[in-house]
This record gives C-alpha cells, sequence and structure tokens, in this order.
C-alpha cells in the first residue's frame, strides 16, 4: 500500500461556529457533534478565532480509493506508528483514510510505516 506525504502544516482545532469556517479551502476536514465542532487544516488556513487550537501536524495520504470490505487499514498503520512510541490523529473520508503525526515525529513515522511495508512517497 502507498502513502503519500502531505507537503503543508496542519492545524487540528475547535471552532465555535461553522460559520468561522472558510469553506474555499482546498483541503479541510469538519467533524461536528452535539458537543464540538472540530476543524483540520492546513496551518495557513486555520481560522482567526478557535476555541482550541494545536498546531505542528503533518500528514499521510493513503492512497486510494479504497473499498469498503478492506479491513484493518487503520488498525495496521496504527500499530506500526504505535510500536514506535508515535501518535497520531486520523480522519476519513469516503474515499481514503489519512494519517496525522505531530511534526517532529514525521521522518520517524514515515522510516516506521516503511520498515512495516508501506510505500511512502
Amino acid at each position: 500500500m502507498k502513502l503519500k506525504k502531505l507537503t503543508y502544516d496542519l492545524t487540528v482545532c475547535k471552532v465555535d461556529s461553522v460559520a468561522d469556517i472558510d469553506l474555499n479551502g482546498a483541503f479541510f476536514f469538519i467533524g461536528r457533534t452535539d458537543g464540538e465542532i472540530s476543524l483540520v487544516c492546513p496551518t495557513a488556513d486555520t481560522p482567526p478565532r478557535t476555541a482550541a487550537r494545536e498546531d505542528g501536524w503533518k500528514g499521510f495520504c493513503v492512497e486510494g480509493p479504497l473499498d469498503f470490505s478492506l479491513i484493518g487499514i487503520l488498525s495496521s498503520l496504527s500499530g506500526a506508528l504505535a510500536e514506535k512510541g508515535i501518535g497520531l490523529f486520523a480522519v476519513s473520508t469516503y474515499d481514503t483514510d489519512y494519517i496525522l503525526v505531530k511534526a517532529e515525529n514525521f521522518a520517524a513515522a514515515a522510516e516506521a510505516l516503511t520498515e512495516a511495508g508501506y510505500t511512502v512517497l
């Protein structure tokens, strides 16, 4: 399986309103529950007003599209990183999965995933 490195820095944050998010951005994930609105976006596109914010993330995209019948993709990726003591933040779309790690762990994560048999582009 191939993983593509994302070239931009990412931020994970909480916003008070979807109106605070620029929906014209080229890359973002929004998660809304009854308790919060979470946003993952390039750091440069982070809204000026956030309820909480954590910068310093980098990402990998699993080359897709992935069939829904595939089992254990995130488990395998997270296991390879956990063995090296690297935490992650995962988000998924209809077609694929994204794994985010802290920027200081990005090179080690790429190495761990390569050792686990993934091709990191």
